[in-house]
Order: structure tokens, then C-alpha cells, then sequence
């Protein structure tokens, strides 16, 4: 165990992320005691839950339907055709001033980032030994970095677009007064 960090050798820490006032929006937790099968959260917005990174982006209908199939990862070409794909959705469902489809194909957008940069760097996705006490060694995978890189673009211009961001703190202000 290594003294200073207080953790098994080989292990490593999860680094802080400082906190960005501007993007940190103190949004309500995702809520996991919703009947996910059976809210349409198009016809009831309200009950939907930004919460944190990619919170419930496996539950929300009829979003998850209507984008999980366009998601994919597998080469740059694929996730070029994928994030573009997902990244329309995300200004249609803008043009139709739907901010919680908005926010769906931003989710879909950062889990791409995130599942091609995991396999970009651990063959098979696993991050962690079979017993779960050290972290495995880093095998870059250029083609999964790249695909990191195509959506980690969309997935930020998605986030920061000043008509989401508005749209996202009058929906956090109006889910914290319920």
C-alpha cells in the first residue's frame, strides 16, 4: 500500500477536476426512481433530470430510441458519420426548442468521447484488473483515439452552444422549484 496516497500500489487516484462557475450549474441529481418504461419525457419535460455527465442516457424515451441507433465508435470514418448524425439531432431537436432532446444528443455526444477514449486506452474497454485492485496499463489505440477526438468536437459544441446552456439553466431553475 502506498503510504502517501493512501491506496494499493499499481492503483491510481481519480484527479480533482476544478470547478468551472460558469459550466457548473448545481443541477437537481438525476432521478433513478422514475418508472423509466413508461414516461414519454417529450410529453412531460419536467420530470427530466439534467444530473451529472451522462446520467441516464440509457433511460430517457423516446430519446435513447431515436439516437443510440446512429452511435458508434468503431473507426474514425464510423465516428465521424456517428457524431455528425447525433450532433443534427441535437440542432433539430433545437429548432424545436426541445431541450431535454437537446441534452440527450449532448449525453450521447460525451459517451462517445468517453467509451472511444476508455478503448483508446485499455484493449477491450477494461480499465481495471478482473479483481478490481489495480488499473491496467495504458495500450493506445490510435483509431479509438481518433474516434475520442471526433466526438469529444461535437460533444463541445453541443455543450457550450449559448441557446443549450440558456435553455439548460431555465430547465434546472424550473426543476429545483419542483
Amino acid at each position: 500500500m502506498s503510504e502517501a496516497a493512501g491506496q494499493p500500489e499499481g492503483t491510481l487516484r481519480k484527479r480533482q477536476q476544478p470547478t468551472d462557475p460558469e459550466r457548473s450549474s448545481a443541477s437537481p441529481a438525476f432521478d433513478y426512481s422514475l418508472d423509466f418504461a413508461t414516461i414519454d419525457f417529450r410529453k412531460h419535460p419536467e420530470l427530466y433530470r439534467v444530473g451529472k455527465g451522462e446520467q441516464g442516457v440509457l433511460l430517457v424515451e423516446p430519446y435513447k430510441s431515436q439516437i443510440l441507433p446512429h452511435w458508434r465508435f468503431r473507426t474514425a470514418d464510423i465516428a465521424r458519420v456517428s457524431a455528425d448524425a447525433i450532433y443534427a439531432m441535437f440542432l433539430a431537436y433545437k429548432a424545436q426548442s426541445d431541450f431535454v432532446g437537446m441534452d440527450m444528443a449532448r449525453k450521447f455526444l460525451q459517451m462517445g468521447f468517453t467509451r472511444a477514449r476508455r478503448y483508446a486506452n485499455h484493449k477491450g474497454g477494461r480499465k481495471w484488473s478482473p479483481d478490481k485492485t489495480e488499473v491496467l496499463p495504458v495500450e493506445l489505440d490510435p483509431v479509438k483515439a481518433a474516434s475520442a477526438t471526433i466526438f469529444y468536437e461535437r460533444f463541445r459544441q453541443a455543450r457550450d452552444d449559448p441557446e443549450y446552456q440558456q435553455m439548460k439553466g431555465e430547465h434546472v431553475a424550473r426543476s429545483r422549484e419542483s
